[in-house]
């Protein structure tokens, strides 16, 4: 494990005891090191700018879905276009996920976090002035790249600069801002459409981005400084060691997989679920276990994967994952759905309905920084527990809205129930599963576990989307057709708790 300050900073592995001398000038090259490490902002700064980086990613997902009529209106964009424009984010920000995670190894976690931030800020600046809806396209797969290389770096540079009980609360904030982000999009997006700053309709949802990642560009090459890992190619093993090739036949394996799998899911919704969007999807299941096989392959003859198999088999990693699939998949589709139906049937603005989510949002920040205070023999079963509630409140907003008023305070104690319910059956999982990670496999675990994410939001959004577009047709059908959507929701809650107590059983025999 890196050894670490008192405070929590990492120091650099393989550096000499300061006044140690092991060759001509290694002594002032210890004093510099120490003199570094002094300098170096607190362990608080730099979780700070890297869960503030990483929340604009996430809500980048999300913000533009309530801006999507305004935009619309102002460039004199075809369907097809806007569907690019959300869409084009998504795509390159989850196909790229793990190649960013593997290039932060290359070049080092706080150097590619600070090119991806980079990246994203003036791909902001770029969408937020964009003329057109080809130039918005283009702006936006180029955001998204930026993204998908910073997002991995924030797990790596938390795992080197926390230790113990530190890094659990660190991770715990971390899974928070990882998940919350989507319903902070649309409150965010919400906002700023109903504000209409200075007559400049949709454009603040991409120039917000602007100021905000110039401050952590300004900060973060000291904020960063606590968790300088060993330079890539110096001596003696390191990132240098095992990520010295950067396994492009693995890359494109993987790439192809998640391409084919992301772009119909996003697409094929608003063309109606065409052959190609099967096709592809059927190619991506090849390719994904063409890409299991390379790798282990590939390990076993001593080379380096682009995901270890260690970290994929390791303990609660299968688990996990499937955990996470099932919650941001429920997440997702339940944000969606509960947002056509709002501004659809019930005519909600956008500000309304983005506001709606807050009693959500609020319940899985609290609940997702909060649930380590519950009494450790409750913690085995916290996951359990919060697909539970998730199940029971997801019915309950079926219930409330099913006579197609606007549900009153029942639907905000639903509300409430669903963010505390997804943030218990999603927060301890993550957090349990990255504090058992090594530091040196933190950037495979992070790239696993945030594609998963992503790839759980697509599916809910395509899955539950297509449960609801297809039974909300006619006057007076939407209440129904959410009824029916949030009983499918209630169903995959209740799979979630089912994984967990499956495993449960295996362990006990």
């Amino acid at each position: 494990m890196t050894p670490t300050t008192p405070t929590g900073s990492t120091i650099p592995t393989g550096s000499a005891p300061s006044g140690a001398v092991d060759d001509a000038g290694g002594s002032s090259r210890s004093d510099a090191t120490d003199n570094r490490a002094r300098r170096a902002a607190g362990p608080g700064q730099l979780l700070a700018i890297v869960l503030t980086g990483q929340l604009m990613a996430v809500i980048d997902v999300f913000i533009v879905n309530v801006a999507v009529p305004t935009l619309r209106t102002d460039l004199h964009a075809s369907g097809a276009g806007m569907q690019l424009v959300v869409a084009g984010y998504t795509i390159s920000y989850a196909v790229l996920l793990i190649i960013g995670a593997r290039l932060g190894a290359l070049i080092g976690h706080r150097q590619a976090f600070l090119a991806g931030l980079a990246a994203f800020t003036a791909a902001s600046l770029a969408c937020g002035l964009a003329p057109g809806t080809g130039a918005l396209i283009a702006f936006r797969f180029v955001q998204g790249a930026g993204a998908a290389v910073m997002m991995p770096q924030v797990l790596s540079l938390i795992q080197r600069a926390f230790t113990g009980a530190s890094r659990a609360r660190a991770l715990g904030a971390y899974s928070a801002v990882l998940a919350s982000g989507a319903a902070l999009g649309q409150i965010l997006g919400g906002v700023l459409v109903q504000a209409d700053l200075f007559g400049t309709g949709w454009r603040p949802v991409f120039l917000v981005n602007v100021p905000i990642g110039l401050v952590l560009l300004v900060l973060g090459p000291r904020g960063l400084r606590g968790a300088e890992e060993e330079r890539p190619g110096a001596a003696g093993g390191g990132a240098a060691g095992r990520y010295g090739s950067l396994d492009l036949a693995g890359l494109l394996l993987l790439a192809g997989a998640v391409l084919l799998f992301t772009v119909p899911m996003v697409l094929g919704q608003e063309r109606g679920w065409p052959l190609w969007g099967w096709i592809m999807l059927g190619l991506a299941a090849v390719l994904a276990a063409a890409f299991a096989a390379y790798e282990s392959r590939l390990a076993r003859r001593g080379g380096a994967p682009l995901i270890s198999p260690r970290v994929v088999g390791a303990p609660g990693m299968p688990l996990a994952v499937v955990r996470i699939l099932l919650s941001m998949a429920a997440n997702g589709g339940f944000l969606f759905v509960l947002t056509l139906h709002m501004q659809g049937a019930l005519g909600y603005s956008a500000l309304r309905a983005g506001l709606t989510f807050a009693p959500t949002c609020a319940a899985f920040g609290l609940v997702g920084l909060n649930w380590r205070r519950l009494p450790t023999r409750w913690h085995p079963v916290t996951s359990t527990a919060g697909f539970l509630l998730a199940a029971v409140s997801f019915a309950g907003v079926g219930l409330v809205l099913r006579d197609g008023s606007d549900g009153g305070a029942w639907l905000f104690v639903c509300l409430l129930g669903v963010g505390a319910g997804l943030s218990l059956a999603y927060s301890p999982v993550l957090t349990r599963t990255l504090a058992t990670v090594k530091p040196q496999d933190a950037a495979d675990a992070s790239g696993v576990l945030v594609t998963s994410l992503q790839l759980g939001l697509l599916t809910g959004v395509a899955v539950f989307g297509a449960v609801f577009l297809g039974r909300a047709t006619g006057v007076g059908a939407s209440a129904d057709a959410l009824w029916v959507t949030c009983l499918a929701l209630t169903g995959t809650a209740l799979c979630g708790a089912i994984a967990g107590l499956v495993r449960r059983v295996r362990y006990l025999r």
